[in-house]
């Protein structure tokens, strides 16, 4: 059963792959040397992959996780880098703490200029575990969250006539993947938010990219939620998560 699901997930890591690289001709090569970017979910995974990188390419980084302690631990590490970093603990699921963020940021930099939607949940199980509250939650994680960053930032990038959103979907909200229900729903809505704001932020001079990964080895099966039968679901999942081939 396992390795019947690792083939169907392998399928979809490649179906992911050649969507990525049809993007890639397309893509515009944006500069962020100097730029001020919020990474929200930056302490871990692959928030924190993305903000090593970035620091490599001179940018200017702010990033906010629900844990303090987590935060610092990637400041630290990225100060070592030679990164210049601001952080501040919020919850992306409070419209109210995501406003005070982006003050705090703004205050700070006097600015933002990217805004990587990256924060997110996962939960892995059969429907038949699922109730209301564990898609209401996994929404809130992965789609309300982007949307009030998203209109906490606007305000700045429209004075500035420019910025850059990146929402970080998933291969999940192009096909449903089953035992992830609730975060392929969260997904979909997602990308249907991204792509729509694509073409309403374009003539204000807003980019917003939409980014459609498969599994990565980010460290996620550490920090996923397990419902029904736990010791096989996390199985599945941290073996694919963990192949090359898959992953």
């Amino acid at each position: 059963m396992i390795f019947g699901k690792l083939a169907k997930i392998a399928l979809l890591a490649a179906v992911s792959g050649a969507m990525i690289g049809m993007q890639r001709s397309k893509r515009r090569k944006l500069s962020v040397e100097g730029k001020v970017v919020l990474i929200t979910g930056g302490s871990r995974g692959l928030g924190f992959a993305l903000a090593q990188e970035l620091a490599t390419r001179g940018a200017l980084l702010a990033l906010c996780g629900r844990s303090d302690e987590h935060l610092q631990l990637a400041k630290q590490a990225l100060i070592e880098r030679g990164a210049e970093v601001f952080v501040y603990p919020a919850d992306v699921t409070d419209p109210q703490q995501v406003d005070i963020l982006v003050q705090q940021v703004v205050g700070h930099y006097g600015r933002v200029d990217v805004l990587v939607n990256n924060a997110g949940a996962m939960l892995v199980g059969p429907h038949a575990a699922m109730d209301s509250e564990d898609y209401k939650k996994i929404m809130d994680n992965n789609c309300w969250s982007s949307l009030y960053c998203i209109q906490a930032v606007l305000p700045h990038f429209t004075a500035q006539s420019a910025g850059q959103v990146v929402n970080i979907a998933s291969i999940g909200g192009k096909i449903a993947v089953p035992h992830m229900l609730p975060y392929s729903v969260s997904k979909f809505a997602l990308l249907g938010l991204s792509q729509g704001l694509t073409a309403e932020l374009a003539p204000a001079g807003i980019d917003v990219l939409t980014v459609v990964p498969s599994l990565m080895r980010t460290g996620s099966p550490l920090n996923i939620g397990v419902k029904g039968s736990h010791k096989l679901e996390y199985a599945w999942f941290k073996i694919a998560d963990s192949l090359p081939f898959v992953s």
